[in-house]
């Protein structure tokens, strides 16, 4: 999702639009020479609030503009959520805060130079490391709903469901053990 997000946001720069605002659902443009910037997407739900906001204004001081955008589409006030893939503060996200803040959408004017957010690979296995246990949460969650849908509530519609939805976020956990994997290999390459 973020990966196509990514994709689409520079899409849309290569036609001659740039970003100037997000909200919930909707993502502002203007007008500006085609190609003239890149974005990258980073995912930072598992940092409190104020490191998040300490790691906005880091690539804001190297020139890059940032945004924040919601990963969900929740639309209540005063929500708080346990994120066990958090670190420290960052495993609690309130409303306000870093609820609807997971991801930073970050802008650079595209000078021909590579534009990536991590360069080493241990900073690149730690950050998919992230994103693998929230997925990693979501399907042994599903996989729990499995087992009480379809054996103890004995509805085997939803059981099979759930247990289908978990078998999907298997694998995508899988794709990014795999990612993991190949970082650190390649981390231990450059010692």
């Amino acid at each position: 999702m973020m990966k196509s997000q990514e994709q689409w946001l520079n899409k849309m720069a290569k036609e001659g639009w740039r970003l100037i605002q997000t909200g919930k659902l909707s993502y502002d443009f203007e007008p500006c020479e085609p190609g003239a910037y890149v974005y990258r997407l980073e995912f930072v739900a598992q940092k409190s609030w104020n490191e998040s906001k300490k790691y906005q204004i880091f690539f804001e001081e190297m020139g890059y503009k940032v945004w924040t955008k919601n990963i969900n589409l929740n639309w209540s006030m005063g929500k708080i959520r346990w994120r066990p893939y958090g670190e420290g503060a960052g495993q609690i996200s309130t409303n306000p805060g870093s609820y609807n803040k997971e991801l930073l959408i970050v802008e650079k004017e595209d000078d021909g130079q590579p534009f990536e957010l991590h360069t080493a690979n241990a900073d690149k296995a730690k950050y998919y490391g992230y994103m693998r246990n929230v997925w990693l949460g979501e399907a042994g969650t599903f996989l729990l709903l499995s087992v009480v849908f379809g054996i103890l509530a004995k509805n085997t519609v939803v059981g099979s469901i759930c247990l289908i939805l978990a078998v999907v976020m298997a694998v995508v956990v899988l794709i990014f053990q795999k990612q993991i994997k190949k970082y650190n290999d390649d981390s231990k390459i450059e010692e």
